[in-house]
């Protein structure tokens, strides 16, 4: 049997690297893209296959695909689309361009890469496109605007993908995990220094009760947070099977907060979320 391969984005820590070792270790052939160089090399030092893939630089995308491509002699099981970052802060306070640059690779550098990926896809008549959501790719909470405008942006774009893509064999899945151990915090802090003036905000007394500590003090794991192997036996799953779920959930309070966004009025939701 031939062996599958996969594209993985953001696999220097977190989510994507456990997805790229899981799936190595399951036997598929992973594709294990990094934004910089440094953390590829150390990747490829740990055995995996790697190379950079920047999705907020289109050159990057293009080379990274050529070179999958080129490794496997033009075929491609699946992609998953787990590169992402964070730019916390109140809505008001975000400037116009720390949107465009999170929309950059948040968005914008994930539709980049499925659209070339789609024509091998079809070609061979099979292949998954997974895109790792959030259960802020459904629900809004406080100090998380812009990543919740990607997340639920891209709920909607692989929605319709999977739509028009239904008549064909490429599978297009969103998996929506909530606490996960990863460096997401810590990776937000350089975007939230660079673009939020927060000691000038109207909001300044908040932000140095609430969001501040969350940043900045190491405060352990929540109460519900799982290791990123739960997104990654989910992944599996869903690369298994030729028709999977539109959705995977992960996490306890993914499947509350879904539960609740069904059977609570506006009202009374918004009262939850804003304690939270």
């Amino acid at each position: 049997m031939k062996q599958k391969s996969i594209l993985i984005t953001g696999s220097s820590s977190g989510i994507g690297y456990d997805a790229a070792v899981g799936l190595a270790r399951a036997g598929w052939r992973v594709f294990a893209t990094c934004r910089k160089e440094e953390d590829c090399a150390r990747l490829r030092s740990e055995g995996l296959e790697s190379f950079r893939l920047d999705y907020a630089e289109e050159d990057s995308i293009a080379a990274a695909v050529k070179e999958a491509l080129a490794r496997t002699g033009g075929t491609l099981d699946a992609v998953f689309n787990n590169g992402a970052f964070a730019c916390p802060g109140a809505v008001e306070d975000l400037p116009r361009a720390a949107l465009r640059e999170i929309f950059e690779a948040n968005l914008f550098g994930v539709h980049d890469l499925t659209r070339q990926v789609i024509p091998v896809m079809r070609a061979q008549g099979h292949g998954h496109i997974v895109n790792c959501s959030s259960v802020l790719g459904f629900t809004g909470l406080k100090w998380r605007g812009a990543y919740v405008a990607t997340k639920f942006a891209m709920e909607g774009l692989s929605d319709v993908l999977r739509l028009e893509m239904a008549d064909t064999g490429v599978r297009i899945v969103l998996i929506e995990p909530g606490p996960i151990t990863s460096l997401i915090r810590q990776n937000s802090i350089p975007h939230f220094e660079r673009w939020i003036d927060w000691r000038n905000s109207p909001r300044a007394a908040q932000y140095e009760s609430t969001l501040l500590k969350r940043l900045y003090e190491s405060r352990g794991p929540d109460r519900w947070e799982l290791p990123a192997s739960a997104v990654t036996a989910v992944l599996i799953k869903a690369l298994s099977t030729r028709n999977p779920r539109p959705r995977y959930r992960v996490t306890v309070p993914t499947h509350v907060i879904a539960m609740l966004r069904r059977i609570l009025p506006g009202r009374a939701l918004d009262a939850f979320l804003g304690r939270i």
